[in-house]
């Protein structure tokens, strides 16, 4: 949610800030590029580190660049402080995601997976409406400077419960949950693993001293390597680029054309993110159903291995009416509430494609999403003024609409790719 709000809250003072730092809503819009870029390339460290390292070191690591970041950005009186601020905030806000599926692939199995990273999705699309809406009345009554100092209070109270409570997952380090929690990663609350996930990853092994070493980005590039992997990460992609430039524009296009006030250009992001938020919450629960269904149909007794079944057709079950959807995202572009249907979709199955690498697999998949989506954002206004607003918003339609041959490459050779690289 974090990662999300924290760009989204931004849009709304968008331009007021221009006008008190004296700079273009082109120059402004740099500064989402940037937080996209660095969003993109951030998480390839931070999924290391938590792959390797543990899930509540970096949580914590996160929030401290958070916190140090917005109270900076309350305080900045110059454009360039603005823009490389912006840029360490997105160095530690859009981790948050990819560590989150680190840890729903630590307490999950393949049948419950769907409903977990649903709930994900349920907080990471509630924020493009909610964080627009919070920054509108921030910035309309006290002023853009508070829309940081009330992330600063919120990131600061969140670290601190998070230092408190949060458990660690990652199963080098606890086991199933059996194995004690030393240091930085005890905490009040002890991690309970389910029985079904238990008898899915066996035993606990007696804990492995690790060894330090520098994060290495690299590591996420073994899965674009990976054709199940990279097309589920090429869809998603291309539902992010769409979305997330529609809403970049969204704010100062309603400024500019119908004279709103900040207030007002925040509430306007209030029907997508509502419709994202129970789309994201039913398509998990749907995903899980549909995904027993395709297990009993099949026979197969023991949902826990269905992950290694080479004969499982997971992508199908995964995908399916994932045709329907990509042509009705396409005809409604700015209908933002459908294409979250796709994210829980891809999100799963790019878990259920590197469980043993997961916030690994996630960075890869915020690498090509967030560089497509920053070269979207960027090139959006000049784009605009170029051919109008209407023809630019039907380029977008119709790159959604490339998502039709990546889904039926997915759904036709996954199964396949999938027996090849056992």
């Amino acid at each position: 949610m974090f990662s999300t709000l924290s760009s989204f809250v931004y849009l709304p003072a968008l331009t007021p800030i221009s006008r008190d730092l004296s700079v273009s809503i082109t120059l402004m819009n740099l500064t989402v590029t940037s937080y996209l870029v660095v969003a993109g390339i951030a998480p390839a460290f931070i999924g290391d580190i938590a792959d390797q390292s543990g899930r509540k070191p970096v949580y914590i690591l996160m929030f401290l660049l958070m916190l140090a970041a917005n109270l900076g950005m309350a305080n900045l009186t110059r454009w360039s402080v603005l823009l490389v601020l912006r840029m360490i905030l997105s160095a530690g806000a859009s981790g948050t995601v990819s560590v989150a599926y680190g840890v729903v692939a630590d307490i999950t199995t393949a049948g419950e997976r769907g409903s977990f990273i649903g709930t994900i999705f349920l907080f990471t699309t509630m924020a493009p409406s909610l964080g627009p809406v919070l920054g509108g009345i921030l910035a309309e009554k006290l002023g853009w400077r508070w829309i940081f100092w009330f992330l600063s209070i919120l990131t600061g109270g969140t670290l601190v419960i998070l230092a408190l409570l949060l458990p660690e997952t990652q199963r080098k380090i606890v086991g199933d949950g059996s194995l004690p929690a030393r240091g930085i990663y005890w905490s009040l609350v002890s991690p309970k693993a389910s029985r079904s996930t238990r008898q899915s990853q066996g035993d606990a092994e007696p804990r492995e001293k690790r060894g330090c070493r520098f994060p290495n980005p690299l590591t996420c590039l073994p899965v674009l390597m990976d054709k199940g992997s990279l097309f589920s990460i090429l869809i998603g992609a291309l539902q992010y680029v769409n979305v997330m430039t529609l809403q970049t524009s969204l704010a100062s296009l309603s400024i500019e054309i119908y004279d709103l006030n900040y207030l007002q250009a925040g509430l306007i992001y209030i029907p997508c993110g509502v419709c994202s938020a129970v789309s994201a919450k039913v398509t998990g629960k749907y995903i899980d159903w549909n995904f027993r269904r395709t297990r009993h149909r099949l026979g197969v007794e023991d949902a826990r291995s269905v992950g290694d079944i080479e004969g499982f057709p997971l992508e199908h079950t995964r995908l399916e009416g994932a045709y329907l959807l990509t042509i009705i995202c396409a005809l409604t572009t700015v209908g933002y509430g459908l294409v979250v249907e796709f994210k829980t979709m891809t999100a799963t199955l790019i878990t259920d494609y590197n469980t043993h690498r997961s916030a690994t697999a996630q960075a890869a998949s915020n690498l090509i999403r967030c560089v497509g989506a920053g070269a979207g954002t960027a090139s959006f206004e000049p784009l605009i003024r170029a051919i109008g607003s209407g023809w630019a918003f039907a380029i977008y339609a119709i790159l959604v609409l490339l998502q039709v041959p990546l889904i039926w490459g997915l759904k036709r050779n996954g199964m396949a790719w999938r027996s090849r690289n056992k």
